[in-house]
Parts: C-alpha cells; sequence; structure tokens
C-alpha cells in the first residue's frame, strides 16, 4: 500500500482539543499517539490563596457539562481538610443534585453525541429526520435532570445554591413533589432507552486495563466513597489515592497520562459498573439484565447501554430520594478554617474526579491537585485506538476514520474540560 495521509480536522461530538495521529507501516499500526492540546486554565495555581468556602464555586467552572461533580469533589476535601460532615439530610440532597447531573450527561450523550455513530448518521440533527421520537426521549431526559438541578441546585448550569457544608436553601417538600411528576415519566423513558441501545450493533473489543472506581458498600457510588476500589479487588481511602496514581507528561501531549500502580487504567462508567453492579437498584439490575450485561462489561462500545441503565440508577434513586424528604432544619453546617490536608472523590458522568487541598489555619488554600477522569482516561484511549486500528487495517481511510472517531465517543471525553475539537492524521506507510 503506498503511503498515505489522512487529516479529519476536527472531530466532533466530543468535548475538547487534540489530534490522533497514527502511522501504519508494514501491515501494522506503528503509533498511536492521541495529541491532546490542552492549552493551561491555571485553575490549581489560582486557587492558591482563595478562601477554602470558594472551592466549589471557582472548581466548578472547569466545566459546564458536569459542574456538579468538580463542585462535590471539592466541598469534600474541603470538609475532610476541616474535620466536618453534613447530616444525612443534606447528603441526600447532594446525592439528588449529582443524579440531576447523571441523568443529564448521560442522555446528552446517548442520543445526541453517540447514537449517530451506532445507526450510520454523521450528526443528531440527521438523526432526528429519521428517528424523531428517539432524539425527543432524550431531550426529555436532558430535560428531566436539568429540572432536578434548577430545583436543588438553583441552576442547571454551574449551579449556585450549593456551598460547602451543604446549600444555601432546601427545597421544601412541595418543590419535590412537582418535580417527582416530571421524573416519573422520565423513569419509562430511562427503561426505553435502554432497550433502544442494547439493540445496536456493538464491534468487539474487550479491554484488558485495570479498573478504578469509587466504592460505597450502601449503594451505587455517585456524589461519595467509602472506598476506592480496583476491578482485580484492590480498595484504598481516598486519602491513599496518590500513593496509587501517579501523572506524567509523555512527548506527544500537553495533557498529563497517569497510571495506577504502574499500570494503565480505566475509570467511567464500564469500571463503576463491574465493579458494583450487584449495588445497583433493583430496577436498574433489571435493565441491565434486559440488555444482555452480565456482572461486569468490558466492551468499550457497550458503554452506552451501561450508561442507559445509569439513567435508569439515577432516576430511581432521585424518585427514592424525594419520596422519603423531610426538609432539614439547616440547609448546611459552618465550615470553620482549620489548617488540614483534604481528600475528596465523587464519580462525574465520565468518571472518578479526585481533588486534594490543604489548607492554612485561616483557611486559605496552599496547595490544590485536581485530577479529572478524561485524563487519567487517555492512556486507555490511546491503546483501544491502537488495537481496534491494528483489528481493522482492512478498511479505506473513511471506515477507519469512522471507527477511530467512534472508539473516542465511546469514552465521552471532556478533554480539558472545554468544547473544541480533535483532529485525527493517519499515515500509511
Amino acid at each position: 500500500m503506498s503511503d498515505r495521509t489522512l487529516t479529519v480536522s476536527s472531530l466532533a461530538r466530543v468535548e475538547g482539543e487534540g489530534a490522533l495521529h497514527l502511522v501504519i507501516a508494514d501491515g501494522a499500526v506503528q503509533t498511536a499517539a492521541l495529541q491532546i492540546y490542552e492549552p493551561p486554565r491555571f485553575f490549581e495555581s489560582f486557587l492558591r490563596g482563595r478562601q477554602h468556602t470558594e472551592v466549589a464555586d471557582i472548581t466548578s467552572r472547569i466545566c459546564g457539562i458536569c459542574p456538579v461533580a468538580y463542585q462535590t469533589s471539592a466541598w469534600a476535601a474541603v470538609e475532610d481538610a476541616c474535620g466536618v460532615a453534613p447530616d444525612t439530610a443534606v447528603g441526600a440532597l447532594r446525592r439528588l443534585l449529582y443524579c440531576g447531573e447523571w441523568i443529564s450527561s448521560h442522555a446528552l450523550h446517548i442520543y445526541l453525541l453517540h447514537a449517530p455513530d451506532f445507526l450510520g448518521y454523521p450528526d443528531a440533527i440527521a438523526l432526528a429526520r429519521d428517528h424523531r421520537a428517539a432524539v425527543s426521549r432524550g431531550l426529555m431526559l436532558k430535560k428531566a435532570g436539568n429540572a432536578i438541578l434548577e430545583t436543588v441546585g438553583g441552576r442547571a448550569i454551574h449551579p449556585v445554591n450549593p456551598r460547602v457544608g451543604g446549600f444555601h436553601r432546601a427545597p421544601t417538600a412541595a418543590e419535590l413533589a412537582r418535580l417527582a411528576e416530571q421524573l416519573r415519566p422520565a423513569l419509562d423513558a430511562a427503561l426505553e432507552t435502554v432497550r433502544w441501545v442494547a439493540g445496536f450493533d456493538f464491534p468487539d473489543l474487550e479491554l484488558d486495563h485495570e479498573l478504578l472506581a469509587a466504592y460505597d458498600p450502601a449503594g451505587y457510588a455517585i456524589e461519595r466513597a467509602d472506598h476506592i476500589a480496583t476491578g482485580s479487588g484492590a480498595r484504598f481511602a481516598p486519602a491513599e489515592f496518590l500513593d496509587h496514581v501517579v501523572e506524567h507528561q509523555v512527548p506527544h501531549s500537553t495533557a498529563l497520562h497517569a497510571t495506577l500502580d504502574g499500570g494503565r487504567y480505566l475509570t467511567g462508567p464500564l469500571a463503576r459498573y463491574s465493579i458494583s453492579s450487584a449495588l445497583l437498584s433493583p430496577v436498574a439490575q433489571q435493565a441491565a439484565a434486559a440488555a444482555g450485561l452480565g456482572a461486569t462489561c468490558r466492551n468499550p462500545f457497550r458503554s452506552v447501554v451501561v450508561r442507559a441503565v445509569e439513567i435508569v440508577q439515577a432516576l430511581d434513586e432521585a424518585l427514592r430520594i424525594i419520596d422519603g424528604y423531610e426538609r432539614p432544619a439547616a440547609p448546611g453546617i459552618e465550615v470553620p478554617p482549620r489548617a488540614g490536608v483534604g481528600h475528596g472523590v465523587s464519580e462525574a458522568p465520565r468518571g472518578l474526579l479526585y481533588h486534594r487541598y490543604e489548607l492554612d489555619a485561616d483557611g486559605l488554600i496552599r496547595q490544590a491537585t485536581i485530577i479529572p477522569p478524561t485524563s487519567q482516561n487517555q492512556a486507555a484511549i490511546e491503546h483501544d485506538l491502537h488495537r481496534i486500528a491494528s483489528a481493522n487495517l482492512h478498511l479505506d481511510d473513511a471506515a477507519l476514520t469512522h471507527l477511530c472517531e467512534q472508539t473516542i465517543r465511546n469514552y465521552d471525553p471532556c478533554i480539558s474540560c472545554s468544547t473544541h475539537f480533535l483532529r485525527l492524521t493517519v499515515e500509511r506507510r
């Protein structure tokens, strides 16, 4: 085959900016480098010197798709450093808020970003022409998630009601009752979503990475973690995260890669499901079984099914929380400053999000560390691209490009948590 270079100037339907360079020579993939053009954003730097009560509002601006994830990991770390914990009523509201983000983000990804790949459409607009009812269902689900964010968080993007220690205001029981009226039909739509995506055609690919996810024996981990767990059964406390996860620079990318105990790993829906599927609610477990999911799932193309099951889980959880809701006497607690180090993890829609803050006696931040899920997953994505390209060299450039794009979208990557695009270059020699 003659030397060829294939360049895609922009990969649509992802969040972020970068390039993939494939070198194919002598009938084999020699290089598959996922090059991320991540401009400096300096969040960890300009958090230094800020008050501990400010971190949730500041870090939520890192991402407009999953701001609650950044708020949650931030206040968890600060409260850990200050040695306080809100009561269970406030904790339930936080979980309800996070459910809203999961529903909204997963619905956006499934219907508008990823389904066109499986059904042969270039984008969601073209998909809607032939599958209007399906796209309308996806928008209904996203609206339901946004309704939770607005009711509990004050607004759908960068919620303003949450704070370190809890909330500025707790919703009334009547407000949540009206919200539940919108969520009940959304649960039916979520179950239909699982049935819909289970019928997609999934390429064969079995992950060989280690898995990493938050773990809570009380239920499917979302907004908190008793421990962090691996797919091989190891567990460690959030405070030990940096003893196991190490970031490093690679020559071809400005974004950091991460290793878990020296090896490649994956976080996100497949990791959560494979580690904690037994902790799903009964209705979510039934939906997963009907969709053909076993106790674990290691095919990244089937992550779209796991995300659909997680929408069912989040809606079921939201309705359960609302059903048992009693408005707390106070919407939160005060968090007096003290010197210390705190760690916080939560499960963003795309995977584990870790925050670490070192505070002085006045509550000013001396040091901040934020490790988002996509940076943890970049090495795994790159490895999977190498494998999927190697197994499909018989495809022409257009078909191979599409398959590589679809592979990247399996992970719903939020590259540098900004809305740019990815260039794909395939060089055949």
